[in-house]
């Protein structure tokens, strides 16, 4: 018969072997979770430097937009200047400059060819190219 002290020892040491067995399941698993950990941590790491990169490479985009853009505004704002220029110092576009305003501000034909020395058929086609410009 097997006496109770030394029954007592083997579930004992059957319980230590099974809480052993365990811990050393769990430190196992916890080295696969470290290493999935750090793969992710390094594949993270990357796709950050990724983003930086391309994020810088849209932001020197769109600062060269900008400057592209403020030139242009620059350029369009010389032209618009130099063609005002012109039109004050041709003697023979005054009228038809000023009959453009007039019909923009609701003139006759009657009203331009008095106003601005056109002739009529002058007159009736600056209120035409004045109208089809209207939206």
């Amino acid at each position: 018969m097997i006496d109770t002290g030394a029954l007592l020892m083997l579930l004992v040491g059957l319980a230590l072997g099974a809480l052993v067995a365990a811990l050393v399941a769990l430190y196992l698993a916890n080295r696969r979770i470290a290493r999935q950990l750090q793969t992710l941590e390094e594949r993270q790491t990357q796709r950050l430097q990724q983003l930086k990169s391309e994020v810088k490479t849209f932001q020197q985009g769109s600062i060269r937009m900008g400057e592209d853009l403020v030139a242009l505004r620059d350029q369009f704002k010389r032209l618009e200047d130099k063609q005002q220029r012109i039109e004050q110092h041709d003697p023979q576009s005054l009228p038809y400059n000023q009959a453009a305003r007039l019909v923009s501000l609701g003139a006759s034909v009657e009203d331009l060819t008095q106003s601005c020395g056109l002739s009529k058929a002058e007159a009736e086609l600056v209120a035409k190219l004045h109208a089809a410009r209207k939206p």
